[in-house]
């Protein structure tokens, strides 16, 4: 039997590896130059190899004290966004009012911007308010991106939950609460994850709007750009690297196993 799927051609499986490479190279690199024993230039290839890094960066109350205040400021982003985009995809998905579409444009916003922008934004907004700089401005300011993150990926669950199941639940006599414990919550549940999943790597990761909000203060990412123009111990910044490449490429990885099937919704399509 002839199989109706027709093979890829051979120049476009080249340049599909082409594209994958250049994309990755660049990471595993990373991962080599955390080995390295050079300490003040990447030679390539490496002179020699070494896990003195490690112990190093381990021993390091600078890297400690900005993973913690990344790590803090990731989870209460999440946190904050995922209660403020799920009821704002609840509203947009659940009723009909005048400016629906408007107010959904402006929840969307903010993540496209260019970061700059959004850091020049809130850095004048602080100031004009005499706010000081602390770790809540920085809050603030990745809650703008990370409420949209969680929105479209609930305000998607939201709208193939069919309607006839909270109607059901309201005959049979469940309140709000329960509805939206036993009925609502299990459909939208691992969509919600997922967006928090995401949220979490995207603010953990962040500079530019970090850069304007952070004043004084040093999440990771900012610590690893300040290393990189020191020139010695420069593959602690490399070792470091590896740590937020695994911090956010497993949330990411696990959401999207955790929406690859949101398809198989209770009462979709009915």
């Amino acid at each position: 039997m002839r199989s109706d799927r027709s093979s890829a051609p051979l120049s476009l499986k080249i340049a599909a590896a082409a594209g994958l490479a250049f994309l990755h190279l660049p990471i595993l690199l990373i991962f080599v130059y955390a080995f390295t024993t050079e300490e003040k230039s990447y030679q390539w290839p490496p002179p020699g190899f070494t896990l003195r890094w490690f112990e190093v960066t381990w021993n390091r109350p600078d890297v400690w004290q900005a993973l913690g205040l990344s790590v803090q400021v990731a989870a209460i982003s999440t946190v904050i966004a995922l209660v403020l985009g799920t009821l704002c995809a609840a509203a947009i998905s659940g009723s009909k009012f005048f400016g629906r579409e408007a107010v959904s444009l402006l929840v969307i916003l903010p993540i496209a911007l260019p970061g700059i922008i959004t850091g020049i934004a809130l850095r004048s907004a602080f100031s004009l308010a005499e706010i000081p700089f602390s770790m809540w401005t920085i809050i603030l300011g990745h809650v703008t991106f990370c409420v949209v993150v969680v929105y479209n990926n609930a305000v998607a669950r939201f709208r193939r939950v069919s309607g006839s199941l909270v109607e059901a639940s309201m005959d049979l006599g469940a309140n709000g609460f329960q509805t939206f414990r036993y009925v609502i919550l299990p459909n939208i549940g691992t969509a919600l994850v997922a967006g928090g999943m995401l949220a979490f790597a995207l603010s953990f990761d962040e500079v530019i709007v970090t850069t304007f909000t952070a004043g004084q203060q040093q999440t990771l990412p900012i610590w690893m750009l300040e290393e990189l123009v020191r020139p010695r111990q420069r593959p602690v910044t490399n070792v470091v690297a590896m740590v937020v490449v695994l911090v956010t490429f497993l949330p990411i990885l696990a959401a999207y196993y955790l929406t690859r099937d949101g398809d198989q919704i209770a009462g979709s399509g009915k």
